[in-house]
């Protein structure tokens, strides 16, 4: 039966406990916890939320800000992660072995539509491209797996951002570098907001020649069991091949392809959450990914 609680009374949580046998378990299980925070948080807070003693946090916290895992922000109470944990996060998503399913769907897109395709993934304040492959044609816009670009002005960026929560994207959006980068780069916080509450609406975001002159970008996010998805699939192209009014005619193959990369997702969480006696761990490879955009 389920708990009952009046209005306005608190509801007590028990703590997250930091589990391990050893030091370097029990550091991995802080950095766990660490990446599903969408925002900065302090060693009062995980004190509090995980019960450990407060000299034990302090030194664990230490250790992670002196290898570049976590950095401290602000007034120096604050913590984020840091530039080395992201980096592996992204090496972990364009080099994972399921890299060669992935690849062969996008493959396939490139051949059904005749232009360069990609998946990517967001990563602090910038789309990365994990996966890619250009078309035949020889007016092509290049870019290699790793490449990156501003989260407001690419579809992907739109798209991955859309799903997030206002306050969660006024954040994002506030420590940005938002550079116009061509006459079609929307700067104005408020005017980015409107465009991902209608991507949110739609299901699908459109690069307008908003980052590279001449180039358009279509992308829709490729589903997940979790509450947010951190990947997408996108095809792009020169505006005199693909305009935004074509691309909306390409949104069921992107769509294909975006489910059938789910199931790849799926399939690889399932097998790496298996653990001692065939039972499962909860999460999937999307869900580990909300850690990206935290900066």
């Amino acid at each position: 039966m389920a708990e009952i609680h009046r209005i306005g009374e608190p509801v007590l949580q028990a703590p997250t406990e930091l589990a391990g046998d050893t030091p370097t378990m029990r550091l991995f299980s802080l950095l766990e916890l660490i990446a599903t925070k969408d925002q900065l948080f302090t060693l009062q807070g995980l004190v509090e939320e995980t019960g450990t003693p407060k000299p034990t946090l302090h030194r664990m916290l230490q250790q992670l800000e002196g290898s570049g895992l976590l950095i401290r922000e602000n007034n120096g109470r604050h913590y984020g992660t840091g530039v080395r944990l992201r980096r592996m996060a992204e090496n972990l998503l364009i080099n994972d072995m399921h890299h060669g399913a992935r690849h062969a769907v996008l493959r396939n897109l490139v051949a059904e539509l005749g232009e360069s395709c990609n998946v990517t993934a967001v990563s602090g304040s910038e789309v990365v491209y994990l996966d890619r492959i250009e078309t035949s044609e020889p007016l092509r816009i290049t870019l290699q797996p790793g490449s990156r670009v501003p989260v407001h002005c690419s579809a992907s960026g739109k798209m991955i951002l859309s799903q997030l929560s206002p306050a969660q994207r006024r954040r994002l959006i506030a420590a940005a570098p938002l550079e116009p980068y061509t006459n079609k780069t929307v700067t104005d916080p408020e005017l980015i907001e409107e465009e991902l509450q209608r991507v949110r609406r739609d299901g699908y975001a459109i690069d307008d020649e908003e980052f590279l002159p001449g180039m358009v970008c279509v992308a829709v996010l490729v589903p997940t069991a979790n509450a947010v998805s951190n990947l997408c699939v996108a095809v792009q192209a020169p505006v005199m091949r693909l305009t935004p009014e074509k691309g909306l005619k390409l949104l069921p193959a992107l769509q294909r392809a975006a489910a059938a990369i789910s199931r790849i997702e799926a399939e690889s969480g399932s097998a790496e959450g298996t653990v001692d006696g065939g039972s499962t761990t909860e999460g999937s490879p999307a869900g580990a990914e909300e850690e990206l955009w935290t900066s």
